[in-house]
């Protein structure tokens, strides 16, 4: 009994990924077209435009309009949730300017910040009652021009407001730990709760998400406490195929129990 040959489309795109992986086709590079491939393999346009789609919802390759199909640059932004609002060693910087730095990328934001009644949802996380005033600030996120994440952030204005943080993008210091020591509040700790869903039609707009495939996002549900106190809630978006997410817990000590002795 033989293996059965795999589908027309996956032999194009074993042998795109292929080239891709190892560096034969570099980012930015120009994938043949269509007809050229479709002449090398002698498969039909149906099946080399199936192939080229799978290998757009892989990341590795992009659409542009007129232009054909280029090679992806895959360098991924690396979020370190642990160490991404240490105090005094690292300022008052963005850490989303230290992300992208740290990738060779030059950070830019834009920021659009409006006085609001907090709505149900996020009143429940912040611990105010609906319609309480909040902060809401907009974020669109760009590296090298390029927009890489999306954020809605809340501050309830019982904590900033009438401070000369209470627009998170025209204070003296950037950085919600950095905004809150600033006024004396000290952030403690804070949450998240990640989850991955498809990509909401406005996301894939402001994301410049290929609309033909790959249109998945990480959404991370962040809150700040200080004390037992929310000081900001966030909603954050970043592309599947753009960023690594990583975190670093740390584990108390062990202590035996009473009575029992310790290894030697």
């Amino acid at each position: 009994m033989t293996d059965k040959e795999p589908p027309s489309y996956q032999r194009v795109v074993d042998d795109l990924r292929s080239r891709i992986l190892a560096g034969e086709l570099a980012p930015g590079d120009k994938l043949p077209t269509e007809r050229e491939l479709q002449q090398r393999w002698g498969f039909s346009t149906t099946v080399v435009k199936n192939a080229l789609a799978l290998l757009r919802s892989e990341g590795l390759i992009e659409g542009r309009r007129g232009s054909g199909n280029y090679v992806r640059d895959r360098t991924r932004l690396v979020r370190r949730a642990h160490s991404r609002d240490m105090r005094n060693r690292l300022g008052s910087t963005s850490p989303f300017a230290r992300d992208s730095e740290a990738a060779g990328k030059r950070p830019n934001w834009e920021a659009d910040s409006r006085k609001i009644p907090a709505p149900p949802q996020v009143a429940a996380r912040l611990g105010i009652p609906p319609g309480d005033p909040v902060m809401h600030t907009r974020y669109r996120y760009l590296a090298d021009d390029a927009p890489i994440q999306l954020a809605d952030s809340y501050e309830p204005l019982a904590v900033t407001g009438g401070t000369r943080v209470e627009h998170p993008e025209r204070g003296p210091v950037v950085g919600v730990v950095a905004r809150m020591d600033f006024i004396g509040v000290t952030i403690d700790r804070f949450t998240e709760e990640v989850t991955t869903r498809p990509a909401l039609p406005e996301e894939v707009d402001a994301l410049a998400l290929d609309r033909r495939g790959g249109r998945w996002v990480i959404a991370v549900e962040r809150t700040y406490y200080a004390g037992r106190t929310a000081v900001e809630t966030a909603d954050i978006v970043f592309p599947g195929d753009r960023y690594r997410l990583v975190y670093e817990v740390p584990v108390d000590p062990w202590t035996p129990p009473a009575g029992e002795p310790e290894a030697d």
